[in-house]
């Protein structure tokens, strides 16, 4: 059923005790990362509970989610209330990854020039303030991440599936099931394929280059930008399989697919994040 044959009323589901469940599996979590920080045997066991747990409530509540929209209870409103929730998750997105910029930026253009002006030369006379640096009193060498190789390699996987989700999006909107099935399998594989070829890269990185999250300015923006785009690729690439395995179910129709629309612009948000990472983290170094 479409969601324009439900319009009219505006689906409220009953009372759930999901948002407990994961409050519970945020507790087991909290308490297991502060125990491993400290490195108390305990906190790993904690964090396995809260991590079963919260993968327990992902799966119930997703699929009861499936389930109603399958059922036909989403009206055309609720429809828009998806969208604009979506939507405003994205500008959150968008909002959280220009703070890391804007402190990539303020560093490279402000800070590191102040603190190799003349004022500052009494307190570091070595320092050149030239990017990309440790900053000042920082004396351990390091080789920065250049943009050809695996960087350029990526950009190429990360673009090819945004061409592979279109194409299946395109698919979805014509019913033509198997090549919307080809798409979607194409493009989180290309995504979990980033996220081995990056793992990779933070290990030739670590062990030739030195490069590590201790390395002053550059190494922990280095890490922080592309560390947290690669946790949004590999939450990305398990929301598209997740969508892989209900179109292999038979959900989704042309006029009823917003859980598909949904993870494709959250797909073409990480690829324009990606976009940017590469010019201003890896090629203008």
């Amino acid at each position: 059923m479409s969601q324009e044959a439900g319009h009219g009323h505006y689906y409220v589901p009953a009372p759930s005790t999901y948002p407990m469940t994961g409050s519970i599996a945020l507790l087991f979590m909290g308490f297991g990362a502060a125990f491993s920080v400290n490195r108390l045997p305990i906190g790993y066991g904690l964090l396995a509970i809260g991590f079963a747990i919260l993968f327990y409530m992902c799966f119930v509540w997703f699929r009861t989610v499936a389930r109603e929209s399958e059922g036909g209870k989403y009206s055309s409103q609720v429809g828009a209330s998806f969208r604009w929730g979506m939507s405003w998750f994205i500008f959150s997105e968008v909002m959280f990854f220009a703070a890391f910029f804007g402190a990539l930026f303020y560093m490279r253009v402000f800070s590191i020039p102040w603190l190799s002006d003349l004022e500052h030369k009494i307190l570091w006379p070595d320092f050149t303030g030239i990017w990309p640096t440790a900053g000042p009193g920082i004396s351990e060498k390091f080789m920065p991440m250049g943009p050809w190789g695996l960087p350029a390699i990526n950009t190429l996987i990360l673009l090819t599936s945004g061409v592979t989700v279109t194409w299946a999006h395109w698919a979805l909107k014509l019913n033509k099931r198997g090549q919307l099935k080809m798409g979607l399998f194409l493009t989180f594989a290309l995504g979990f394929l980033f996220v081995g070829l990056q793992a990779y890269e933070y290990g030739h990185a670590y062990s030739d280059l030195n490069l590590k999250l201790t390395t002053g300015a550059y190494g922990a923006s280095f890490y922080m930008l592309t560390g947290f785009h690669g946790f949004h690729v590999t939450l990305g690439s398990i929301m598209l399989l997740v969508i892989w395995f209900r179109v292999m179910a038979g959900h989704f129709t042309p006029e009823n697919h917003f859980g598909f629309e949904g993870v494709a612009w959250y797909w073409h948000f990480v690829d324009v994040v990606w976009l940017g990472l590469f010019i201003f983290v890896y090629w203008l170094i």
